[in-house]
């Protein structure tokens, strides 16, 4: 058996996230209570409300506290991946569990990178639509095409934002824009185009604001060395020889998520069991439309926990 790591992204959140696990494990009791920030994790994350907590400045630490408190209790249970890789934020859990960050490292980290987020686009009315079923080139094709009706006005960003599945690729940027660009797609064949409630503009050029101050932070953090590979957003592989993970990260912030590519790379790396690092199971859902003879696993919760531990033996 050869185990992947997903760590899941922003919007999987939800009130009462890791209460029943905080209360049943000190591993993760630990990192809730130790995490060092400007707000109250615990009371948020337990108690919301949810308007709050989906508020990037929040949702970021907030989600990668679970994700490294869910790392260490799976590795006092005896279960460490080969591979790992994360969802947009994820990418910054996935490096902790390599041993890349320290808890409270990554946690105050992932804070700085959701204000920079919140703040890179403060007041533009920007939005995001899922394309179901439409190839990779028809949907740069109409993002093309739609952002040269709009050629005169400073409002005319229109970017690939996620490609998650074969049939799944997100699309953002300025909202008129991204509404016309989604017009074109289903002209052209999508299946369907869905409007996604983001609260920015994220894997898009309008959020170079957020990797200009991430490159700024990087240059006063510490780097660990990586104990397994990770696998990044924004090339769907490995770290490539001469490029920093700081590089990789500020990049990331701004440019396309490669998730199906990731996926399939860790595949083919003789890969053969994911396990989802929640909550939700948004990850999970994505590995079974890129290939259904997969094991995938999922644990946000002690019941999911104690089925995984059975599953493997643990």
């Amino acid at each position: 058996m050869k185990i992947g790591f997903l760590y899941a992204g922003q919007g999987a959140q939800h009130v009462e996230m890791g209460k029943d696990l905080y209360e049943a494990y000190d591993e993760f009791k630990a990192v809730f209570d130790n995490a060092k920030l400007d707000f109250d994790i615990k009371k948020l994350c337990f108690e919301g409300p949810i308007e709050e907590l989906s508020l990037t400045k929040y949702t970021q630490p907030c989600m990668v506290a679970f994700a490294v408190a869910m790392t260490d209790l799976l590795k006092n249970k005896g279960i460490t991946p080969d591979y790992a890789a994360g969802l947009s934020l994820g990418e910054y859990s996935a490096l902790y569990g390599a041993g890349v960050f320290e808890a409270n490292q990554v946690i105050d980290l992932v804070a700085f990178r959701g204000k920079a987020m919140s703040e890179a686009v403060s007041g533009r009315d920007c939005g995001m639509i899922a394309v179901m079923q439409l190839d990779r080139e028809t949907i740069k094709e109409c993002c093309e095409l739609a952002k040269a009706e709009f050629k005169d006005s400073e409002y005319n960003v229109c970017e690939v934002a996620n490609y998650n599945t074969p049939v799944q690729v997100t699309v953002s940027g300025d909202t008129a824009v991204v509404n016309r660009a989604g017009e074109l797609m289903l002209e052209k064949g999508a299946k369907r185009v869905v409007p996604v409630a983001v609260s920015g503009p994220f894997h898009t050029s309008l959020m170079k604001p957020a990797g200009d101050r991430l490159r700024e932070r990087f240059a006063s953090e510490n780097f660990g060395e990586m104990s397994h590979p990770v696998v990044f957003n924004s090339t769907g592989k490995e770290l490539e020889s001469g490029v920093t993970i700081a590089q990789m990260l500020e990049k990331q912030v701004q440019s396309s998520v490669y998730f199906e590519d990731s996926i399939k790379y860790m595949m083919e790396q003789g890969v053969d069991t994911f396990i989802e690092i929640g909550p939700g199971k948004t990850l999970s859902s994505f590995v079974k439309k890129i290939d259904r003879s997969f094991t995938v696993y999922g644990v946000e919760d002690v019941e999911s926990l104690n089925a995984l531990l059975e599953a493997l033996g643990k």
